[in-house]
């Protein structure tokens, strides 16, 4: 599969949403366009279990006008699936047939089973957390999940959502107390059924907009630093804390909220609680969030049937550098470049004694290494600010937020006084001793890139020897002649592994073949 776009519609119990995606090696998956419609399709199912006449002219409008927004894409691949709304009309197959002749578009009736296990397969692919317990709260429906070292051992769809619960207790705009509280005696007896999350002790991960939402309106309110959702992580007082302000807000309070989407003001209590039971049952002290669920796991699916090595979910940031390494002017074969020099130097640190080894720290560095000054892009005298703002201001794939911080950090560094303005948001997040590492592993990562000057990736290897405490590498190139950017770059770089080895350094350029 060298190039595939598709549009992938979501027809929910609360809102209709249109996603486009295009998919290449070089690119990975990319986000291209998305539109959103809130329906509330759940609102029109009625007494008899029958869909109105009314939702569905509604939900024919919407996919005819997403239609149109296909075609001006010229996109041809068209993926549209419908969830607990249409699930649950006794009228659905005729809904079905009516959508295919009406607008074109041929509905796929996903299964309780499917949906939730398509939100596993996006959740697994996009994060690195290795076990954890899924919520994916629709309006209509609520999946749940169970998985072990990214592999899925339980599903569970229940038939209530936000929308739904809104009209099973409330009787007013917002949630009050008292419905609340019936509320989250409803919701327990509910989970209680599940044996299988008991006590787990595992992280919640958060799957849809809901949980966006609450990710988003705990960032506005502790003044977040850094930009995302997807993998942030609030803790559990956190969350009651939340709930407590929350319910304090009037309903237009609610719709003026900061990071909160208008059309969720009615229903975000709603899912705040389902979420905060959901907790208390598995016994875990965290919540995450997933930015990518249903949507992302159908496109997932979708390539992963014509391309089995397209993703891998136990090495998901390979996948993102890869992406971000084409977008930003780095070719793949100078990102794996990188990694291999920066990975041969730590290991001759190591052996020297210079540094003590350490695996994660290797893998972190070998990270930083494939995206180090990619802000050279934007601008070559100000690599280090973009690279920074780059990587610490978008998601990544398979990184929490501090590890993110972190990478942001190497991969930028210029000098010492650079990093401490760079790292002063972030304080409290990262040890003063841990922050002195990563200073010293960027310093290391500077010297090391100026091996790579040119970009012709003509260094092969590079060994150490120690002589009378002066530390000399020795540079082993493939080239005609002796690199003299290289030499010219590495000289001038060299004061910074001095000050990190404490020792003078000699460097020694080598054609392969030639004698010492």
């Amino acid at each position: 599969m060298e190039n595939l776009k598709t549009a992938i519609i979501d027809i929910g119990s609360n809102t209709i949403r249109l996603v486009l995606y295009k998919y290449n090696r070089l690119e990975g998956l990319r986000e291209f366009g998305n539109i959103k419609t809130v329906a509330r399709l759940r609102t029109y199912l009625q007494a008899d279990g029958e869909m109105s006449e009314e939702g569905i002219v509604l939900l024919a409008e919407t996919l005819s006008s997403f239609k149109k927004i296909i075609d001006d894409y010229e996109v041809t691949d068209i993926k549209a699936t419908a969830t607990a709304a249409i699930r649950q009309a006794k009228n659905n197959q005729a809904i079905i047939e009516r959508m295919e002749k009406e607008t074109g578009i041929l509905i796929d009736l996903l299964t309780e089973e499917e949906e939730a296990y398509f939100g596993f397969v996006a959740v697994a692919h996009s994060m690195d957390t290795k076990s954890a317990v899924t919520i994916d709260i629709g309006g209509g429906s609520t999946e749940i999940t169970l998985f072990e070292d990214k592999k899925l051992q339980k599903t569970i769809s229940f038939p209530f959502g936000t929308v739904s619960l809104k009209e099973k207790f409330v009787s007013g705009e917002v949630i009050n107390q008292e419905e609340k509280l019936l509320l989250q005696q409803y919701v327990r007896q509910q989970f209680e059924q599940l044996d299988w999350i008991q006590e787990a002790a595992l992280p919640v991960i958060g799957i849809g907009g809901s949980a966006r939402n609450i990710a988003q309106i705990h960032q506005q309110l502790v003044d977040y630093p850094i930009s995302g959702v997807h993998q942030y992580e609030i803790k559990i007082d956190d969350i009651l804390s939340l709930s407590q302000y929350i319910e304090k807000l009037t309903f237009e309070q609610l719709k003026q909220l900061d990071g909160l989407s208008s059309d969720r003001a009615d229903i975000i209590g709603i899912a705040l609680e389902v979420f905060r039971e959901l907790m208390a049952i598995v016994n875990a002290n965290a919540f995450q969030i997933s930015k990518k669920g249903l949507r992302e796991g159908l496109i997932y699916n979708r390539v992963l049937q014509s391309n089995k090595s397209a993703f891998d979910k136990y090495n998901v940031f390979d996948g993102y550098a890869r992406r971000i390494s084409f977008e930003y002017g780095r070719s793949e074969e100078e990102s794996i470049f990188l990694r291999r020099i920066t990975e041969q130097f730590y290991q001759e640190c190591c052996r020297l004694n210079l540094c003590e080894y350490n695996e994660k720290h290797l893998e972190l560095l070998k990270r930083a290494a494939q995206v180090f000054a990619i802000g050279e892009y934007i601008e070559q005298d100000s690599s280090n600010r973009h690279t920074f703002y780059l990587l610490a201001n978008q998601s990544i794939a398979g990184m929490n937020h501090i590890d993110r911080v972190k990478l942001a950090l190497l991969a930028s560094y210029k000098n010492k006084d650079y990093f401490r303005r760079f790292s002063a948001p972030f304080i409290t997040w990262i040890s003063r001793e841990e922050l002195k590492t990563l200073r010293d592993y960027g310093a290391l990562l500077k010297f090391i890139y100026a091996f790579n000057v040119s970009k012709r990736n003509i260094v092969e290897s590079v060994k150490f020897e120690k002589v009378d405490d002066v530390i000399h590498i020795i540079v082993l190139i493939e080239a005609d002649h002796l690199p003299m950017a290289e030499i010219y770059q590495c000289d001038r770089q060299k004061k910074h592994i001095e000050r990190l080895f404490k020792k003078p350094v000699q460097i020694h350029f080598y054609k392969k073949g030639e004698k010492r």
